[in-house]
């Protein structure tokens, strides 16, 4: 085999999806292909092709766009375009043009049919989305191995050994009582015929019944929990893991089709996993001072390596993470009001950036602010600063260490009254400069944490308001949104960090995983969403027509993947006794991992493209 056959054969041989096939087939391979060059603006596919051809990018780049012109997609390097060997054309077809010189290699959709026979894991890549492939490497990165906790894979429906044990509301306490001795449970639905009314426990019988003096001939109805949190049979065990440990509950009615099934209670889960974030969560509720909070929040990074050993995916460590530090933030607050006595006025503990999404990994920094009643005077202005300072002094000490941009309680700027805010976020909107944009990362994903007057409530329907009616506002946002662009060149062995403590690098979390986070809060501003979960703010948007379903669908499973590689490498760094970092080598990752990576990033450059163009954030950048 001459030098360049053998040089088309080492290029196939490392993209996906020829690097499944056969070293016999992959070795003939080349002389199937034909060579093509198409100087910058050359309609693609060529039209002279005397057959439908799969084309393979070796060099240059291709813009591919809709009927209606708008840009759908980008190949660059490695990159397939293969529509015209799908049995089923997309509608409308994709009309593409090459952006830069560009040099591909060409074979015919009979040679591509041919080839598919020989391979079935080359054969399955041409039956699959790109939101399906994403997916597909998901499960291929997050496969747990056989000393797992096993609740990333088993559902409710396996952990429910029988059905609920229920009374009624106008049962007395005492009979409820031996109900439960009877049966020997810790728990009791309370059913109004098959409408599920409340549940109490052990617990409500000792604080409710018994430590207040209330007579046991009383109705259940007066001790039950009424507004109760569900799942349902097909909910994965990690799933209602997280669900008891954001509520701190260690019982979950089970529906199926919507009526009661059974109950699941934290002793289930205890059977698939040895420690886990409910009782860590139960501790810091207990925590009498700082000091044991401290002890408690050592565990979190232990707790992350545990997750992503036993098949955890970003979204959640995110969930899991971000609950231990809403407990450590909500015990903290109590700890200051029973120090410093009960506030003067109402006032709400509102949490920013990554912990507002539940998003965060191991010991991420802080952001937070107060939104105080408009009833305050300024002689009630020390205690909130002195309640403040404690709440942040105490988070730093657990380790989520102080906001470098200083966006904390703690800052008298962002320790206001309700009206103060309200003028905070009419003069970001209606004036949108460079600072407003900045702090967009944090203040337009705010989510209350303490707020027993509902006064975020209020804000946060006015801020969605003014956002969404604000399109010049919306397409700064949007100019802002695009600015951070993953590093589509490293796999041409560019846009990697060169020299220092991190060279060949990537900063994975503010090059793969930012731009998608910005991209969520422009769709939801667009469409006034109150979610400030990235996920559920993409499917919210695709639900309100915002973004197209395939389009929200494609970044969810991208922001899966890539945040997947990311906890995946910094439980690598952590189970080594190192500081977990953003910062990946390509070296890290397999052929395959590099391959589907790129795919992420394409996708994303080309969604913030589309939003680039579809608010002309050009002219406001």
């Amino acid at each position: 085999m001459d030098v360049e056959l053998i040089e088309i054969q080492e290029f196939l041989a490392s993209h996906p999806p020829f690097d499944q096939l056969p070293a016999e087939v992959l070795q003939r391979l080349p002389k199937r292909l034909s060579v093509r060059y198409f100087r910058r603006g050359t309609p693609f596919p060529p039209a002279d092709e005397k057959q439908p051809c799969l084309y393979i990018l070796r060099r240059g780049a291709v813009e591919l766009r809709d009927a209606e012109g708008e840009l759908v997609g980008k190949l660059a390097e490695g990159d397939l375009c293969e529509q015209h060997c799908r049995q089923q054309l997309p509608e409308p077809g994709y009309q593409g043009k090459t952006s830069e010189d560009t040099l591909v290699y060409a074979l015919p959709c009979a040679e591509l049919a041919e080839l598919r026979g020989q391979s079935e894991a080359f054969s399955e890549h041409f039956d699959q989305s790109l939101s399906s492939r994403l997916r597909k490497a998901l499960d291929v990165v997050v496969d747990a191995p056989s000393t797992g906790t096993g609740l990333m894979t088993v559902r409710v429906r396996d952990m429910v050994k029988r059905g609920p044990i229920t009374t009624g509301p106008e049962t007395s306490i005492r009979d409820a009582a031996k109900i439960m001795s009877e049966h020997h449970v810790s728990s009791l639905l309370i059913m109004d015929e098959a409408r599920l009314n409340g549940m109490i426990t052990d617990r409500d019988l000792r604080n409710r019944c018994v430590a207040a003096g209330l007579s046991t001939d009383r109705p259940v109805r007066e001790i039950m929990t009424e507004k109760l949190v569900s799942v349902d049979m097909e909910t994965l065990g990690f799933q209602a893991l997280i669900t008891m440990t954001r509520l701190n509950v260690h019982h979950l009615p089970v529906l199926e089709d919507g009526r009661v099934a059974g109950l699941i209670s934290s002793t289930d889960l205890t059977r698939f996993q040895s420690s886990n974030s409910v009782y860590l969560v139960g501790d810091i509720h207990r925590a009498d001072s700082i000091d044991t909070l401290v002890k408690i929040s050592a565990k979190v990074a232990e707790l992350q390596v545990h997750l992503v050993t036993g098949g955890a995916t970003a979204s959640h460590v995110g969930q899991a993470v971000s609950a231990i530090t809403d407990a450590i933030t909500q015990r903290l607050i109590e700890l200051a009001e029973a120090e410093f006595g009960s506030p003067p006025v109402p006032y709400a503990w509102v949490v920013g950036g990554s912990q507002a999404r539940r998003e965060q990994s191991s010991h991420s920094d802080q952001d937070n602010a107060l939104v105080i009643s408009d009833q305050m005077k300024p002689d009630d202005e020390p205690y909130f600063a002195t309640l403040a300072k404690f709440v942040n002094d105490g988070l730093n000490a657990c380790s989520f260490v102080y906001c470098p941009g200083d966006v904390m309680a703690m800052n008298p700027k962002w320790r206001q009254p309700l009206r103060i805010w309200n003028k905070y976020f009419t003069n970001w909107i209606l004036k949108p400069e460079p600072m407003a944009l900045m702090l967009s990362s944090v203040f337009f994903d705010l989510r209350p944490l303490h707020d027993p007057a509902d006064l975020f409530t209020e804000l946060q329907e006015r801020v969605l308001n003014q956002s969404r009616a604000n399109r010049i506002f919306i397409a700064y946002m949007a100019a802002n949104a695009v600015k951070n662009r993953p590093p589509l060149g490293f796999f041409r062995n560019i846009v990697l960090i060169h020299g220092g403590d991190h060279d060949h690098t990537f900063d994975i979390k503010h090059r793969g995983i930012v731009p998608i986070i910005d991209l969520a809060r422009v769709y939801a501003l667009t469409a006034g969403i109150a979610e400030t979960n990235t996920i559920e703010r993409l499917q919210a948007a695709a639900e309100r027509g915002a973004l197209s379903k395939d389009g929200a669908a494609n970044l969810v499973d991208a922001l899966e993947f890539i945040g997947t590689l990311r906890i995946r490498h910094q439980a690598g760094q952590l189970r080594q006794g190192q500081k977990a970092d953003n910062f990946l080598s390509p070296d890290e990752l397999s052929p395959l991992e590099r391959g589907h990576l790129k795919e992420a990033f394409l996708l994303i450059n080309t969604m913030q493209e589309s939003m680039g163009q579809r608010y002309q954030a050009g002219r406001f950048a």
